[in-house]
């Protein structure tokens, strides 16, 4: 019997995705020690309980242990009331608002097969990318994220640098209660007019910002703009008003019910109205002051505005202001009503908003008002602007996160001020290193600690410095405008060298000017250039103590600088004086550590600088470039004295040093 071959297929193969099951719940004892820890900080800010007893502790075992201190958190663990303990009231309330912090992020958005699902069978699996983790920091077009954390490889040299386009910040929104009504633009022009009452109504119907403004044909004088465009008006519109206010009620009804036609409708306001001829003067009685609206035509005007600083919103402030005798702007707003101010050109209100801002100059509108007084052409903010970044660059903007907003142009000419007021050349180093890591991360919203600046220049290639890069080309004239061989610190140094900003061949310039200076009994003979090449150290005067001293180290050279109160009246006394190796004011450090220079008179070129803001004017005295031979005698040993009257604090001085040769 012959056997019949059959083939047997196999059955089709299905691809179905890969779900895995839902993991276990982990035991409440497994997480005990855990939840023990997080929540121990909010019971004991809780405080004694009604039944006096004391809260539950974790029992300490050998494995888990508690530690009072953890880390530079210093958080709190034990769940006992803190009563009157500072200190744990510090740690746990520190340790209740400690957000997550940067290694508690990646390991939430690390990439593990725990947290991917495979749901293409036919694919071979992979990793989920970079880009589909949830995002820590804001996105910004035309930048990854990869690009945001590693550096970009160095290209090679370009004969000249690319233009880098700027990264501007969005403004700061400003909080608003969720139960308040938003304030519409035209709910602000009526708030600005509303103190004006004229009986005849709106007669110009003004079309700019996308919005219809009605106003008033009298007040548009004060807008040269605005009364240019009324007179260039082709056919401007007869003012009509009504004979009597039985004639104004019948022919609003009229108008108003529908039962009547166009053509009756137009017949009544015909016989119930009375063109208005001329602005002479009329009696109290004359119906157009009687009738509540009179009738009108509104003319039209169109104001086309390209300027994007000016919004509906400053638009409707600087309309309202038309109907004011005085200028009232929100310090949050001058900007844009200064804009929209301009573009009418409403000259009171334009200097209005310029008093204002000369009043209001800080950190965070420092910048924004310096750009706008360049942009229309107001010299004296500028001028204020600069003078207020002159003193504080250092001691306040240096601190705040609105450091980067300043121009580049506006920060070398800062630079290069002899006004400029500083603490030590490493402070104006320290700024520009900060405002360069903040234009190479705009996404970072709080200032950067120092490691964090130092450890992110110290990431960048080797190869070669940050200014020899491409990226890096343009920063150069500003780092030209510093005086780095005043620059003595060894640690201060250090910290140069390990950021790799500055091309190897400055560093060893530095290096360089050092070492000669010293061998030299302190004379800088390698400076080519002794304008503008002092050495500066300065201090802020703004307390009640009527003393401030401080040293001032130099190639071996040590002086005591002084600012003395003499009386109640603001009198200051500015000098300063060498001092001998075994002075007691000299602490430890600089006795042991650094080099004195065993001269017993050296030549210095000195000057002493005071600026301080009196009436919201600008003060400068200085006793201009001096020359002494300074010696370790009580004679010889002190320099000028500048004697000063009705100063008001803060009170910026500054020495300056110059060793010539000798």
């Amino acid at each position: 019997m012959a056997e019949v071959a059959t083939n047997i297929y196999p059955p089709p193969r299905t691809f179905t995705s890969y779900f895995p099951n839902i993991p276990p719940r982990v035991p409440e004892i497994a997480t005990a020690y855990t939840r023990s820890v997080l929540t121990a900080p909010v019971t004991a800010l809780l405080g004694v309980v009604v039944d006096a007893k004391k809260p539950e502790r974790y029992p300490v075992t050998p494995r888990c242990r508690e530690r009072r201190l953890v880390g530079s958190t210093n958080r709190w663990r034990l769940p006992e009331s803190v009563g009157s303990d500072l200190l744990g009231s510090s740690q746990a309330i520190r340790s209740v608002n400690l957000p997550y912090n940067d290694s508690m992020v990646h390991i939430m958005t690390t990439d593990s097969p725990h947290h991917s699902i495979n749901l293409d069978m036919e694919k071979p699996y992979k990793f989920q990318m970079s880009t589909m983790r949830p995002k820590t920091a804001p996105e910004y077009p035309g930048r990854s994220l990869s690009s945001s954390l590693f550096p970009a490889c160095p290209s090679p040299p370009f004969t000249a640098p690319l233009p880098r386009k700027e990264y501007t910040m969005p403004p700061m929104k400003t909080f608003v209660p969720s139960n308040a009504r938003p304030a519409a633009p035209h709910d602000v022009f009526k708030y600005h007019s509303k103190r004006t009452t004229h009986s005849t109504g709106p007669d110009i119907l003004l079309r700019s910002v996308n919005m219809d403004w009605e106003l008033h044909r009298p007040f548009l004088q004060k807008s040269e703009t605005l009364s240019t465009l009324l007179r260039e008006a082709e056919h401007p519109s007869p003012q009509s008003y009504y004979k009597n206010k039985v004639s104004e009620t019948l022919d609003n009804y009229i108008s108003q019910n529908p039962v009547y036609s166009n053509e009756y409708q137009s017949v009544s306001k015909k016989l119930n109205t009375v063109e208005l001829e001329g602005e002479g003067r009329r009696g109290i009685d004359h119906p157009a002051h009687i009738s509540q609206a009179r009738y009108r035509s509104m003319t039209a005007l169109k104001l086309d505005v390209r300027d994007p600083m000016v919004t509906k919103h400053a638009m409707a402030v600087a309309l309202g202001n038309m109907y004011r005798e005085d200028v009232e702007v929100e310090v949050s707003d001058v900007v844009g009503v200064l804009a929209a101010a301009h573009v009418l050109k409403f000259r009171t209100l334009e200097q209005g908003c310029v008093n204002i801002m000369m009043k209001s100059i800080r950190s965070h509108t420092v910048c924004a008002y310096h750009k706008a007084a360049v942009k229309y052409n107001q010299d004296q903010l500028a001028v204020s602007c600069e003078r207020w970044l002159e003193l504080n660059l250092v001691p306040q903007l240096a601190d705040e996160i609105q450091l980067r907003d300043l121009p580049m142009e506006l920060f070398q000419k800062i630079l290069k001020s002899n006004r400029l007021f500083t603490f030590g050349e490493f402070s104006l180093y320290r700024v520009l290193v900060y405002w360069v890591f903040l234009q190479m991360n705009p996404h970072i919203q709080l200032m950067p600690s120092q490691s964090t600046v130092l450890s992110y220049f110290n990431s960048l290639p080797k190869s070669s410095s940050l200014l020899e890069r491409e990226e890096g080309q343009h920063y150069g004239p500003l780092f030209m405008a510093l005086r780095l061989h005043g620059i003595t610190d060894s640690n201060h140094i250090q910290d140069i060298q390990q950021m790799n900003i500055l091309p190897q061949s400055w560093i060893v310039g530095i290096l360089a000017q050092h070492y000669h200076a010293l061998q030299g009994g302190g004379d800088m003979s390698l400076m080519t250039n002794y304008n503008g090449s002092e050495v500066r150290q300065g201090f802020v005067v703004d307390d009640k103590p009527p003393y401030h001293s401080e040293i001032f180290s130099l190639h071996g050279f040590h002086f005591e600088i002084k600012a003395m109160k003499q009386n109640n009246k603001g009198t200051y006394c500015f000098f300063m004086q060498r001092l001998k190796p075994t002075d007691p004011i000299l602490s430890f450090r600089q006795c042991e550590r650094q080099t004195f220079s065993m001269r017993p008179d050296r030549v210095v070129r000195y000057s002493i600088k005071v600026q301080t803001i009196k009436d919201g004017r600008h003060e400068m005295f200085t006793t201009g470039m001096l020359s002494q031979r300074f010696g370790l005698g009580d004679k010889t040993s002190r320099s000028e004295m500048l004697m000063l009257d009705n100063l008001d604090l803060p009170i910026y001085v500054t020495f300056c040093l110059l060793f010539p040769p000798s």
